[in-house]
Formats: structure tokens, C-alpha cells, sequence
């Protein structure tokens, strides 16, 4: 075991969003099996000076430390003109810019682990946030993991694929979460800094909520829907996505007469809140509130992930709840629209019979899945309890290939 080691954990969100929070719980979990008493340096990107102190302040662990990195001003913000400016004429600037907080604390610490799921990929834009990071952790002379990531695919943008497969070539170690991305990377001829993990998330202890207001109904459905799915389904018309998605579980609940909980886990208004926008399908759908149940957004991701392992069926939009149903062997319908839901599927189940893709997201084929669930739930539950011990050993082996690196 390696001694006192300081680790920066680096390109991450909010906990606010709970995925995030959980890649963080899981991601100490590993070190700390690997290393003594290791502190951490966790640099993320926030949307307010408001939600990094509140970060700040409810963080319980006391060996992790908060910073912020800083990202570009919003488009006719007053500092605009200058972000611009400062990217084209002084990049090297802009980089040390970006991640300023950190700077500090990478001559001392063990290694930069690139944290955040899927940040390598065009879902959210160009990824040069996190190119970036890899690069100022190589130019330090200091170790940089992409940690339990989906990359790509990037064949949408031919020149860009080939510059990211340039780049990937020169950091450390690629710990890919899911089968789908191993075989895309290899295919690009990316291989010997590769390697299979589980996502960190995986390992994350659920803890029983201290304020729960009403006992979890036995044999309840948990769904979760991310209003970023409105980008997918309906062309990115919201408000027919909460019509649609009200029609789905209004269907569900005739189907299959169970009480209904909607689990947010995404909760800040500034991050495409999974809250209000279930509040707003919850309020289009005509059932009595003790048939559908919506989740408070004051639950933290061990939290929620405790309230996620009390449903009998879950069908979940953002990854990182369905991980949550999953690692707690909870049959699970996962709503894929990107790389990462199809791939952590095939590598559970080795088929992807339990996920749906967004132009199949009706009310009567979402319900269907369901009821296969709810039909299949005593051998789906065992499957489950044969599989998730090897994913969650494989998230555990990150660890391991962390120190082959060193």
C-alpha cells in the first residue's frame, strides 16, 4: 500500500448532479483500498459561486478538498470578448486559466484522474475542456488517467476523431467503463493504454435516508426522465416530451395498477433539473398522489441510491441511476441515447433487451419492457447476482491498473 497519497480528481460536475457525487464516492472507495490514508483534490466545474459553496459546505468527508475550474463566460456576458480573445492569442494561458485552482496542488499530488463519465465524447459539444486537463497534467510531468469513462464516438466530426485519437495515444491510462467503448477505441488503433473497468459509481454504499417521509411501497416502479431527453424524442420540444412522458406513465400505471415513485437525479435548476421536470409531468398526470409519488430533490446520490434499491422494477434516462438499480440488482430499463446505456447493458445481460432507444420511447413499448421486468423480476434478480459482483470487481481492478501506471 502506497503511503498518504494526494490524488486530483479533475473535470467532474456538481454533486448536485448525482451521478457525479456517486462517481466521487466510488472513485475514493477504490483508492483507498489501494492506498493509505489518500487525500483528494477535487476540481470540478460549477454553474454558481452559490453551488460550489454549497458543495463546499455539505461535503462530509473530510479528506476531500473542493476547487473549481473555471469554464467559458456565457455568450454576451461582459467577459465574453475577453475569454475569446484569450483562448486565440494566449492558449497556453487560457489552459493554466481553466484549471487555475488546481495548479497548486499538481507538483505534490500522485496523478490526475480525469473524472466525469462521459466527458470524452460530442454529447455535450467539442470536449476541449478536458483535453486540456490531459495536457497541463503531461506538460507537470504528472500522471493523467481518463478514470471509468465512455469516449466517443467522435466519426461525426472526421478531423476531430483523428485528432482525439492523436491525443488519447499520449495519456497514461484509458480505464473505459463499458464494452462499447473498447471496441470503438481499438478499432481506432488505441490499445496498449487501454483497459476494461466498472464505473466507479458501482461501488457506492447506499445509505438509508434519516428524513424519509413515507416507507418505499413493496413492489413499487421507479422511473427516472431527464428532461435532455426532450433533445432526442421530440426534437427538443419540451413540452410535448412532458406530454409524452406523462402518456407513458399514465399507461404504466393502467398496465400494471403499481404505485409509482419518479426519482430525480439530476436537482439544480441550473443543470436541466430531472426534479422540476418530473414535477411538471407529475402535475399533467391525472392519478392520485398515493399512485404517483415524486422523490425531493434533497436526497444526496448514497441517498437516492438507497431509494433506488427499494423499487422492484426501474427504468432510468440519466446512467447513473440506472447504475444505481443495477448495482443493487434491481431489473432495470435503461433509455439509451448515447454509447454508454447500450454498452453497460451488453456487458451486463450481453444483449440490449432492456434498453430502448429514444424513437421507441411510446407509452405502450416503454410499458411492455416493464411488464417483462415485472414478469421476469426473480431470474432478472438472480442474472443480476451473479453478474454484479465481476462489474464490481472490474471498477475495484481501476485501482490496480493505477499502479502498473506509476
Amino acid at each position: 500500500m502506497n503511503e498518504r497519497p494526494i490524488f486530483i480528481l479533475a473535470g467532474n460536475g456538481p454533486y448536485e448532479n448525482r451521478g457525479c457525487e456517486a462517481i466521487v464516492r466510488g472513485t475514493v472507495k477504490i483508492l483507498r483500498h489501494y492506498y493509505k490514508d489518500p487525500s483528494f483534490v477535487c476540481v470540478s466545474f460549477f454553474h454558481s459561486d452559490e453551488q460550489y459553496k454549497r458543495q463546499c459546505e455539505q461535503e462530509f468527508d473530510k479528506n476531500i478538498i473542493h476547487k473549481r475550474a473555471n469554464q467559458r463566460a456565457k455568450l454576451f456576458d461582459l467577459n465574453w470578448s475577453a475569454y475569446r480573445i484569450l483562448k486565440v492569442a494566449k492558449p497556453e494561458i487560457f489552459k493554466n486559466w481553466t484549471y487555475k485552482e488546481m495548479l497548486p496542488y499538481i507538483k505534490d499530488c500522485h496523478s490526475v484522474l480525469s473524472l466525469g463519465g462521459d466527458n470524452y465524447s460530442l454529447d455535450y459539444g467539442i470536449p476541449e475542456r478536458f483535453t486540456i486537463l490531459d495536457d497541463l497534467a503531461i506538460k507537470n510531468g504528472k500522471s493523467i488517467v481518463i478514470w471509468g469513462a465512455s469516449i466517443g464516438p467522435f466519426n461525426k466530426l472526421p478531423e476531430y476523431e483523428q485528432y482525439m485519437i492523436n491525443h488519447l495515444q499520449k495519456v497514461d491510462r484509458i480505464l473505459a467503463r463499458e464494452s462499447s467503448t473498447i471496441k470503438y477505441l481499438k478499432e481506432k488503433g488505441i490499445d496498449n493504454n487501454l483497459y476494461k473497468v466498472g464505473d466507479p459509481a458501482f461501488l457506492m454504499d447506499p445509505v438509508e435516508p434519516k428524513e424519509l417521509e413515507d416507507k418505499i411501497e413493496d413492489g413499487a416502479i421507479g422511473i427516472n426522465f431527464s428532461p435532455l431527453m426532450a433533445k432526442y424524442v421530440t426534437g427538443g420540444d419540451r413540452k410535448k416530451w412532458v406530454l409524452s412522458a406523462s402518456e407513458i406513465i399514465t399507461y404504466i400505471s393502467e398496465k400494471t395498477r403499481r404505485k409509482i415513485y419518479l426519482i430525480p437525479h439530476v436537482t439544480s435548476p441550473l443543470l436541466n433539473s430531472d426534479y422540476e421536470f418530473l414535477k411538471s409531468v407529475q402535475e399533467k398526470v391525472d392519478l392520485d398522489k398515493n399512485k404517483l409519488v415524486l422523490i425531493p430533490p434533497r436526497y444526496n446520490a448514497a441517498e437516492t441510491k438507497w431509494i433506488i434499491s427499494k423499487m422492484f422494477v426501474f427504468a432510468g434516462a440519466r446512467t447513473h441511476s440506472t447504475i444505481a438499480a443495477l448495482s443493487s440488482c434491481i431489473p432495470t430499463l435503461s433509455f439509451a441515447y448515447s454509447i454508454k446505456a447500450k454498452g453497460i447493458n451488453n456487458d451486463i445481460f450481453a444483449n440490449e433487451d432492456y434498453c430502448l432507444n429514444p424513437e421507441d420511447l411510446n407509452a405502450e413499448l416503454v410499458s411492455k419492457k416493464i411488464e417483462l421486468l415485472i414478469e421476469n423480476n426473480t431470474q432478472i434478480r438472480k442474472n443480476l447476482q451473479l453478474k454484479i459482483p465481476e462489474i464490481k470487481k472490474e471498477a475495484l481492478d481501476a485501482g490496480k491498473y493505477l499502479i502498473q501506471a506509476e
